[in-house]
């Protein structure tokens, strides 16, 4: 009896031991995922914009069809891939595209003066744009507009910035501010 006595609290020490050490592990990776020194202070919201930005045309069209289509874990392996990020980061930009979503906008590039700032390009043609909201309906018509302007400016006047989308309306076309302002007012929902 003696002689399984020794053997037993050898077996006993190990034990405690290995409980031990995975407490203070499982402390260290609590403590590591609750406080993130490396991005302190940064919202769902602002991480969903950065996320957006590292994705091209395609890319964006593609995640997000994954996220409409619930397809959390494929999304998740999407982003991974396609920016390089981590797990745990395309996790997290997952989560914040689906809570936040961004609409796409192209890479600026520093070097030469944006397109938007020199003279627009005019068309052969007159394009056309409705807006309307109950009784109220406004046109603008110009050979200055075509279907990739007008969307930019739909989408700056749906998220929010009313001001860039009344300005590029009127860069695009031959009506005064405030008739810029009173079409975009009519997109904003």
């Amino acid at each position: 009896m003696e002689a399984l006595l020794v053997p037993l609290l050898i077996l006993a020490l190990v034990g405690v031991g290995v409980v031990l050490t995975a407490r203070a592990v499982g402390r260290r990776r609590a403590r590591t995922h609750q406080e993130d020194p490396a991005q302190p202070g940064r919202s769902s919201a602002e991480l969903a914009q950065e996320a957006a930005a590292r994705l091209d045309q395609d890319q964006h069209r593609r995640l997000y069809a994954l996220i409409a289509q619930g397809q959390a874990m494929a999304a998740i392996k999407f982003y991974l891939e396609a920016t390089g990020e981590g797990l745990r980061a395309s996790r997290d930009a997952v989560g914040a595209l689906a809570a936040h979503p961004q609409p796409f906008r192209p890479r600026q590039e520093a070097g030469p003066a944006p397109a938007e700032e020199e003279e627009p390009q005019r068309f052969p043609y007159r394009y056309r744009a409705i807006a309307s909201k109950g009784e109220v309906t406004r046109e603008v018509s110009s050979n200055m507009l075509n279907d990739e302007i007008y969307g930019r400016i739909r989408t700056l006047a749906r998220s929010g910035d009313t001001a860039a989308a009344a300005a590029a309306l009127v860069r695009h076309s031959d009506v005064s501010l405030q008739q810029a302002q009173e079409f975009i007012a009519l997109l904003e929902d």
